[in-house]
């Protein structure tokens, strides 16, 4: 995919932001992950932002804990956690060293790699348009089909193997806003942002 290979890698200083900054401006933006030769990528349609330090859903709200350490570094690192014994998340760490926030990605729209994603999430190469649109609409099928796991927390996205590639911000006329899905904390918090016109959200 020529946009991969010629677009420019997210900086630091892009993620040692505040989260509600890096959680809208990460919209449009296309989640990379490299692995044997092969390139997937997909286009971030969907996030929601986790603030430890007033935020009772964030998993930084009751300190550091080797669970959660990854959240406490500086902007700029991956931040992959197992949830319901079931699907882990992917989330992009904001902010400066300690703070604890974090961008969770509930959605991508597929644009490289497609036929190795439907393996994983549905053991088959060839899908059909709701199978697509399915394919990453919501945060553990990302982590299924990208084969993100508790491995890849902790890596650093300017490097080479994960990363997010630079794409041109969105009107602000194009971005939703919502509370946050399947939480029981903090709930008031308008902190999902989403892609209107999208057809990938997780619901």
């Amino acid at each position: 995919m020529k946009q991969i290979h010629s677009s420019k890698k997210l900086s630091r200083e892009f993620y040692t932001r505040p989260v509600l900054k890096v959680a809208k401006e990460l919209l449009g933006k296309i989640l990379v992950k490299k692995e044997r030769g092969k390139v997937l990528a997909g286009k971030i349609v969907e996030v929601e932002a986790y603030d430890g330090k007033f935020d009772e859903a964030s998993h930084s709200y009751k300190g550091k804990t080797k669970r959660n350490e990854v959240m406490f570094r500086e902007g700029g690192y991956f931040y992959v956690y197992f949830t319901y014994g079931v699907h882990h998340c992917c989330n992009v760490v904001t902010g400066k060293e300690g703070h604890g926030a974090a961008v969770l990605i509930r959605a991508v729209e597929p644009l490289t790699g497609i036929e190795t994603m439907a393996m994983r999430r549905f053991g088959i190469r060839k899908i059909n348009e709701k199978q697509f649109y399915n394919l990453c609409n919501g945060p553990g099928k990302i982590c299924e089909a990208f084969a993100f796991d508790r491995t890849h927390s902790g890596l650093d996205l300017t490097g080479n193997k994960v990363f997010i590639i630079d794409a041109p911000l969105l009107k602000k006329s194009e971005i939703g806003i919502s509370k946050r899905i399947g939480i029981s904390k903090s709930v008031e918090l308008p902190w999902r942002f989403f892609i209107k016109a999208s057809k990938f959200l997780s619901r």
